[in-house]
């Protein structure tokens, strides 16, 4: 094809009227853009914390170090410490493996399972309280020696025998009528993520596998059994402005008068 030469004025007509169009169409954008609002920033652990009035967590793993001891009854001990609920859920899960030794002496085999838990923790749950933070656990396990530790702490909700962990914290926040960014759960392994997922913030513990830890938006400093819970707990009123206040009220309430 032959080489056809344009005149240098035409040229330029040509230049000028593309930068024209172009400089309409990049303000367009510009003003187009302008109206559009920024995303979002994730909001930081701190920020959803300041938000909870509800803690939740996992017993074995967070409020233990994950061991189990099983021991046999001692003759006699037929007294059981499990609520209606929890028992109801004891009888559903009877012939099922996870769900712990909640058999009757009336089938012959009687086992006590311990479980090993730390005064801090429980130090935790009178400060979250103080704090204005109500609190309770979800676990699959069914346990004596849980029902005994939270009746212990006065723990508002206590729910054991549970599989789907994430239906049961959502019955929770509706029962404590919060939204679900109001609460947090603390857990240490994957059958915790659904809770974990549900509320505004998720907590794992030092301990938690990894898989868990990569969703969580705090880690606490210390594991399970070893002041897991109590770190979630003075993280949470820290971020709130509280923990001077609830720790002077906390040593206030145990000094002689």
């Amino acid at each position: 094809m032959p080489f056809v030469s344009v005149p240098s004025h035409r040229r330029s007509r040509s230049v000028d009227t593309a930068n024209l169009m172009n400089g309409e169409v990049g303000s367009s954008l510009l003003a187009k853009a302008a109206r559009i609002p920024p995303m979002p920033k994730p909001l930081s652990a701190q920020a959803r914390a300041r938000k909870i009035k509800l803690l939740l967590f996992d017993v074995d793993g967070v409020l233990t170090d994950g061991k189990l001891f099983i021991f046999p009854a001692p003759a006699g001990t037929e007294q059981s410490n499990l609520d209606q609920r929890t028992r109801e859920q004891s009888a559903k899960h009877r012939d099922q493996s996870g769900f712990g030794l909640h058999n009757s002496p009336s089938q012959g085999q009687s086992l006590i399972e311990a479980k090993g838990f730390h005064a801090h923790d429980g130090a935790s749950i009178s400060l979250a309280r103080l704090g204005g933070i109500k609190t309770g656990l979800i676990t699959k396990r069914i346990s004596e020696t849980v029902a005994l530790r939270a009746r212990d702490l006065k723990l508002e909700y206590v729910r054991q025998g549970i599989q789907h962990k994430r239906t049961v914290f959502d019955e929770i926040v509706q029962e404590a009528g919060l939204k679900p960014e109001e609460a947090a759960f603390v857990g240490d392994d994957v059958i915790d993520l659904p809770a974990m997922r549900a509320g505004g913030l998720a907590i794992a513990v030092k301990n938690a596998r990894a898989e868990v830890k990569r969703e969580a938006h705090y880690i606490t400093p210390h594991a399970g059994g070893d002041g897991a819970l109590r770190d979630a707990v003075e993280f949470i009123l820290k971020a709130q402005g509280k923990w001077k206040k609830v720790v002077q009220d906390y040593v206030g309430e145990r000094s002689p008068k």
